[in-house]
């Protein structure tokens, strides 16, 4: 499940809101949406006090003979704070709440009015090149539902993956005293390990415990779920890709969550969005990267992709589009028009722009069009698509509009889908290829169904993930654009190096002040926790070789990651194959040299250290290989008879019981059977007497 921390946009009838639920074994997850959340929000009105006059006196009086043309304004941090809360969240499920965030005396970032009365921010200029972290996204948008990456908090360092989210405006994890937490991927973050761990006082600026000390923190969503927590204060490292030193941030520390949120794999989420807790804007505001970060998801059946905080060189070719940050809390976009097949589709540009307009959200899997474009698009594809059987779709729950006979090779898809465009403002078009809008039918083999749906009554346009799939995605917050960038996330770093239209920003000599001297582990081990233990280590592999080709090889497949991961060949199992375009997807297990037992923790680490950093060196037979995903199973690699070993012999047990009690029970019926005696035929027989009738 999918759960985003974006305030409410709509309410459809295909899902409730920013989360995804199970559409079937295949999908996982069902497509997450903004929608129906209730968030409370909070302003902030700061009167200037006795002392505020003072100073502000003070200081004219002091300079008025030098220079009479300045005026001086002084504000120091005395603000009364009101709490603005929603009604109860069983009353409307519709009802908003955007959250007004206040701008703290030291951030670079202030907000003013212009002279029409619009709020504007002032950002940060780049006038220096500043570092950025790159980072892996992990994980797969249709079979899990969402994006993960991996952070480190504290000193020394403990590892999350969390999901990336755009309309989240706070990130956090599962604290270690959390006793209404789920099982998660990760072990829960313990604040009493880490050195440089600081909670959040209770102050003027947040919500406080009932103790009054210490800063809380809740979000609750439309499907009963929450999270709910304390903030804190620690470290955070971006990993081995990144440039930007660890950085000091505050974060959710989660005492209690509910719903999707506890049971979800991910450990928690990473809020991208706009707003103070946000960690992009964290960042910003010390100036440590530009006002910028970028997302690249992997496309079909491939997953996983790349991110960047902070600013990188465009490449040529990059589509742009305007985001207005006052139009909405989230990130807009100027959508115009819709294309299908070259044809522009007979809407009117204002039905993009209907409530909080169009909205590009990482953590909602499909899109969402209002009804009338919804309609019009529909139509437009199925009349393209005449010849092609219309089949139901893979989860009865829904009404799926799905084809049949388009082939399982993605990369001939453009040969049957028509083409699709988004046009945005100053006529700027973004090209979307089959894999943009339609999502593989998990039940039949070559069927495809549409990835778009109507968005219930709400007017608003919501693009997902799908959307963006095999798209770099620049999000210039600085600049208030978005721009996208067609390419192959799978092997975004060998562009970014390789090509001069895309480059990291050259990397600032002056570290943060701030910065610990702990880093995010490199080249070292993977860290397995106290207490888990390893039953076996999954992770999935892309191959481009077909699996026609591939079959008669599996055993030297086995043999060659065995040696490159220093195990024996009988650890390594194949547990699935799936057909990709022009390759396979293949999923592996690693267990232990006993299968009933479980596997040490230093082997298991340098295992898990060898699989992430992809030290699996095949063939060129093989082609190229990329490694998508992995996880820790704890239970061990069993075979049946140990499995059922118990089961069996208890039954056994039961029969022999059963059967020596059977026997003994008929051989004392048989003992209590009377003896006959026999009498010779000669002997004499007494007489009896007729009685009456």
């Amino acid at each position: 499940m999918v759960p985003s921390t974006s305030p409410a946009i709509s309410s459809g009838n295909k899902t409730t809101n920013e989360l995804t639920t199970a559409r079937n074994k295949k999908l996982a997850m069902r497509a997450k949406r903004i929608g129906d959340i209730a968030i409370m929000a909070r302003f902030t009105f700061s009167p200037a006090s006795p002392t505020t006059g003072t100073v502000i006196l003070s200081i004219f009086v002091l300079f008025n003979n030098m220079i009479s043309s300045i005026f001086v304004y002084a504000v120091i941090d005395d603000p009364s704070s009101i709490i603005l809360l929603p009604p109860h969240s069983g009353s409307n499920r519709h009802t908003m709440f955007l959250p007004l965030f206040p701008s703290p005396p030291n951030s670079s970032r202030v907000s003013s009015f212009s002279g029409d009365g619009k709020s504007r921010r002032h950002l940060q200029k780049s006038d220096t090149h500043r570092p950025n972290a790159r980072m892996a996204l992990h994980d797969d948008l249709l079979l899990n539902g969402y994006y993960t990456t991996r952070l480190w908090v504290g000193s020394p360092p403990q590892k999350f993956a969390l999901i990336v989210d755009t309309g989240s405006t706070v990130t956090y994890v599962p604290c270690s005293t959390c006793e209404q937490c789920g099982k998660h991927q990760d072990p829960k973050f313990d604040p009493d390990s880490s050195s440089t761990y600081e909670p959040v006082k209770c102050n003027n600026d947040c919500t406080c415990d009932k103790a009054k000390k210490q800063c809380i923190y809740e979000r609750q969503y439309a499907e009963m779920s929450s999270s709910s927590g304390v903030l804190g204060e620690d470290i955070i490292s971006f990993g081995n890709q990144s440039e930007l030193s660890p950085q000091r941030a505050t974060f959710g520390c989660e005492n209690s969550e509910t719903g999707d949120l506890y049971s979800q794999h991910a450990d928690g989420i990473m809020g991208l969005g706009r707003g103070d807790l946000s960690l992009v804007d964290q960042l910003v505001d010390r100036g440590v990267i530009s006002d910028s970060f970028s997302l690249c998801y992997g496309g079909m059946d491939i997953g996983g992709g790349a991110m960047v905080l902070g600013g990188v060189s465009p490449p040529s070719g990059m589509v742009y589009t305007y985001s207005d940050p006052v139009r909405s809390p989230y990130y807009n976009v100027e959508l115009k028009e819709l294309h299908v097949a070259g044809k522009r589709l007979p809407l009117s540009p204002s039905v993009f722009d209907g409530k909080h307009g169009t909205v590009l959200d990482s953590g909602t899997t499909y899109a969402y069009l209002p009804e009338t474009a919804f309609r019009a698009f529909k139509d437009a594809i199925i009349k393209e698509l005449h010849s092609f059987k219309k089949i139901r779709g893979p989860d009865p729950s829904y009404n799926d509009i799905c084809f049949s006979g388009a082939g399982s090779d993605i990369s001939k898809l453009s040969e049957t889908f028509p083409s699709v465009e988004m046009v945005f403002g100053k006529g700027h078009k973004l090209s979307l290829s089959p894999e943009n809008y339609l999502f593989r039918h998990s039940r039949v083999r070559g069927a495809y169904c549409l990835g778009v749906f109507q968005n219930g009554k709400d007017p608003t346009t919501l693009l997902g993930g799908i959307i963006v799939r095999n798209t770099f995605v620049m999000y210039d917050r600085e600049h208030h654009k978005i721009g996208f960038w067609k390419t192959n996330c799978s092997d975004l770093w060998a562009r970014i190096h390789g090509s001069s239209g895309i480059s990291p920003s050259s990397p600032d000599s002056h570290s943060s002040p701030d910065a610990s001297p702990s880093s995010p582990p490199t080249e070292t081990p993977y860290h397995i926790a106290p207490g888990s233990k390893v039953g076996s280590i999954i992770f999935y592999m892309s191959l481009n070789i077909r699996y026609s080709k591939l079959e008669p090889h599996i055993k030297e497949l086995t043999q060659l990651i065995a040696m490159e991961l220093y195990v024996n060949s009988s650890q390594v199992n194949l547990l699935d194959v799936t057909y990709e375009a022009n390759g396979s997807l293949t999923i592996w297990s690693i267990t232990p040299p006993k299968p009933a037992e479980y596997m040490s923790k230093d082997i298991a680490s340098n295992i898990i250290t060898r699989i992430a950093e992809d030290k699996i060196h095949l063939p060129k037979f093989f082609g190229k290989h990329r490694i998508s995903n992995w996880y820790i199973d704890s239970d061990p690699n069993r075979s049946w008879w140990q499995n059922y070993m118990a089961v069996v012999i208890i039954l056994i047990v039961v029969l022999v019981f059963g059967f020596s009690v059977f026997v003994t029970w008929w051989l004392s019926r048989f003992r209590r059977q009377p003896s006959i005696r026999y009498k010779p035929v000669s002997s004499a027989v007494s007489e009896q007497e007729l009685q009456p009738l």
